[in-house]
């Protein structure tokens, strides 16, 4: 723990608990730590519903913990289940569950039970996927979210060393049969590890000097993006795309990527194959006559800009996939289309507080303008327009904050006040320039 800090005094610290023997040895371990700094460990247990037994699996943890003097909650997942991606949307829920939790109680730290085991098989996943140097850095020890500082602290650690700490202990620990389910690629990189002679601390020390490289590329990327692009409120971007082009490929690569991760409110940056094939494009746009016709990657539109944007080129969020009309209350927070926190309200009167939020789109668009014609030419390209968050009740279009639109009284007007609706932040799970990644440090031995 001592080179993932700093933490506060008398740390009040969670630690996922799957009940597995590296998430059991985790909160054993995360208890002690705790209470020699006079602080405490919730320990959070997250029911996926996806084998009949599982709840009474969460529910053994509980008494585990509880035995043991320890805070114990079990979260579910209610929501229904893919049929395909069934892992990947498991992981996704279990984060969020376990961010919200950790939001609600103010707690700054998650401990999480990534082992030296697992750092391995990350490696060799991202290596199969045909990953750069970000992907095969593999996993960090720090990574900063929304809601709370996800920390691994035992990155360096095998699983047959926590597992031995829980037999000296006398602790039993719950195995999970999908961890042998040949199905998962996972398991299949895990049986290749086993059967293959691989060593894992080698491949996991291969993602540590992966991960001092990422680092360096990070550090450049932001220097660029910071001459190069600008970030619109309304969650658009413009690149002085000729400046990136002119960098070293490997940087431009990465900030055209961390634009698209921005921009599409991803959690990665589009696979590195397609993205080559994206930069290729626009170095043959820059260096023929013929200019950039446009593109769609990760969510986003890529087209060249006009009027005051004209030799920039312009990164919107696809009209694809957006969300669908949802209620909403005063006084609330939402978190839209995974970029946008909107914060309605609370002295808004019933008569004028919003009833639904949903995407302005193109009808939305029509609506105003046919009122409205000065809107015609708003700051804002028509492809990130349409993707805007707007405020509907049964007459219609009610507010559209990013574009200064406020209906008054039975027909639009433009000198309404819009900040009596909502407040609206761009604010998508990667910024442009991120926390960056976090390799683990070791202590100061002079200050132990």
């Amino acid at each position: 723990m001592a080179g993932l800090g700093p933490f506060e005094s008398r740390p009040h610290v969670a630690v996922a608990v799957s009940g597995g023997a590296d998430s059991m040895c985790l909160v054993l371990l995360a208890g002690r730590w705790a209470a020699r700094r006079g602080g405490r460990v919730s320990a959070l247990s997250v029911d996926h519903g996806l084998r009949p037994e599982s709840g009474a699996e969460v529910a053994q943890v509980g008494n585990w913990l509880r035995a043991k003097g320890f805070d114990h909650h079990s979260l579910s997942w209610r929501a229904p289940k893919p049929r395909s991606g069934l892992q990947a949307a498991a992981r996704g829920a279990r984060y969020k569950l376990l961010g919200d939790w950790c939001r609600r109680a103010g707690v700054l730290h998650l401990l999480v039970a990534h082992t030296l085991g697992d750092q391995a098989e990350t490696f060799l996943l991202r290596l199969g996927h045909g990953s750069g140097a970000e992907g095969l850095a593999a996993m960090a020890a720090i990574r900063e979210t929304f809601d709370v500082r996800l920390l691994r602290p035992l990155l360096d650690v095998p699983k047959a060393t926590l597992r031995a700490g829980l037999e000296a202990e006398g602790q039993n620990w719950i195995e999970d049969p999908s961890n042998q389910d040949m199905a998962f690629a996972r398991v299949q990189v895990r049986r290749t590890l086993q059967d293959g002679g691989l060593d894992a601390a080698s491949l996991a020390r291969s993602a540590t000097r992966f991960g001092r490289v990422r680092q360096a590329l990070e550090t450049s990327v932001s220097r660029l993006l910071a001459r190069t692009v600008e970030m619109h409120p309304a969650g658009f971007a413009a690149l002085s795309h000729l400046e990136i082009m002119a960098a070293e490929e490997e940087i431009g690569l990465r900030a055209l990527g961390r634009v698209l991760t921005a921009v599409g409110a991803n959690s990665y940056s589009p696979r590195l194959a397609k993205l080559e094939r994206c930069y290729a494009q626009l170095r043959g746009a820059v260096s023929s006559a013929t200019g950039f016709s446009g593109r769609t990657l990760g969510g986003c539109r890529l087209m060249a800009g006009t009027g005051r944007k004209r030799g920039k080129l312009l990164v919107c969020r696809e009209a694809r996939g957006l969300p669908d009309a949802m209620a909403v209350e005063a006084g609330a927070r939402y978190v839209w289309d995974r970029r946008f926190e909107i914060h309605i309200n609370a002295s808004c009167t019933q008569e004028s507080s919003p009833t639904r939020l949903a995407a302005l789109g193109e009808q939305g668009w029509l609506e105003i303008i046919g009122q409205r014609p000065e809107f015609r030419s708003p700051a804002i390209p028509a492809p990130a327009r349409a993707t805007l968050p707007a405020f509907f009740d049964e007459k219609g279009i009610l507010s559209v904050p990013h574009l200064g639109f406020r209906r008054s009284g039975n027909r639009p007007d433009r000198g309404g006040n819009v900040a009596d609706i909502a407040k609206i932040k761009f604010n998508p799970p990667n910024s442009l320039s991120k926390a960056g990644f976090f390799l683990r440090k070791e202590p100061d031995i002079l200050s132990l």
